[in-house]
């Protein structure tokens, strides 16, 4: 056994005993240098083996269940709802509902612009306007009635030949005060338009003969002249033209109808009366049981139209 050989045992027996002495302080240096030098590569040696398999990842962690609160049904529907994720789908369909709230807006705002006029209206012009509605929803329903009297008339008479003539010269009369060509008379109301400023133009007038109209004048005549579905007006001068003829102021209505209807057409808010007393124009309206139209109008042969039953 050589030198270096019977040595060792004593070494390493004096190494075994300060082994326990020196233990503080190495383990003290172990414990800091361990955690440095094995802590980085056992993430790394835990996750290769699993990408390697094939396993599905670890599911996160939501802040909320790492500090130990659990969502509630709210917090999990604002976190669904916020960011917004949108879709060609949902802007497509958020575009044609903008689309159709443009269009009902803008509808809304057409009738308030329409309904404007009757909002300052007094409560007793509202009732007026309400009136005159229900007189020519009447007119219509007897016009009904009336035609339906004549076609059962037509099926029920023993003479449907005889009872055809009579009507149709019935009809022919009607239809004659309509165009002009006979004579008619009947209750309705006379209006005379005194126009000193000489500021009433053929459009007032145009509005005057259309409100009649609509409140079921059958014949009106203005200064001498029969007007008709055709008729015209044109200013003229200071003066207007109605179908070529030349009438000056005063200009007097004369108009055959029911005067309970025709009389409040005329002085509902913003109609023909106060929009020619604003022109600084007057005007009077008077009823009377007997108005005599007598102007007539020549029968005119329309040049193109023909009847479909020929």
């Amino acid at each position: 056994m050589s030198e270096h050989d019977e040595t060792r045992p004593d070494e390493q027996g004096d190494t075994r005993a300060e082994r326990p002495e020196a233990g503080g302080d190495s383990g003290n240096r172990l414990r800091k240098e361990l955690p440095q030098e094995v802590s980085a590569p056992v993430p790394a040696a835990r996750e290769t083996p699993r990408a390697e398999a094939g396993s599905a990842p670890e599911p996160t962690v939501e802040p909320e269940a790492e500090s130990g609160q659990r969502l509630t049904g709210r917090q999990r529907l604002v976190q669904g709802l916020w960011p917004p994720r949108v879709t060609r789908a949902q802007l497509i369909v958020a575009l044609l509902l903008f689309g159709l709230g443009f269009g009902l807006a803008v509808q809304v705002a057409s009738n308030s612009d329409g309904d404007s006029a009757l909002r300052g209206a007094r409560q007793e012009d509202l009732v007026r306007i309400l009136d005159e509605l229900d007189d020519r929803t009447q007119r219509l329903e007897d016009e009904k009635q009336g035609l339906e009297k004549q076609r059962d008339e037509l099926e029920n008479s023993s003479d449907q030949a005889e009872e055809a003539r009579k009507q149709t010269i019935e009809k022919e009369r009607q239809l004659g005060i309509l165009a002009g060509t006979v004579a008619a008379q009947g209750p309705g109301i006379t209006m005379t338009i005194e126009d000193t400023k000489g500021t009433v133009e053929a459009d007032m007038l145009l509005d005057a003969i259309q409100e009649l109209r609509a409140a079921g004048a059958e014949a009106i005549q203005v200064n001498g002249v029969r007007v008709v579905a055709g008729t015209y007006l044109a200013d003229s001068g200071k003066g207007v033209s109605v179908d070529g003829n030349k009438i000056n102021a005063p200009y007097r209505f004369k108009v055959i109808g029911k005067p309970q209807d025709l009389e409040p057409a005329l002085n509902i808010p913003g109609g023909v009366v106060q929009t020619l007393e604003k022109e600084q124009a007057t005007v009077i309206v008077e009823r009377s049981t007997k108005i005599v139209v007598d102007a007539l109008r020549a029968a005119k042969r329309p040049d193109y139209a023909r009847s479909s039953s020929q």
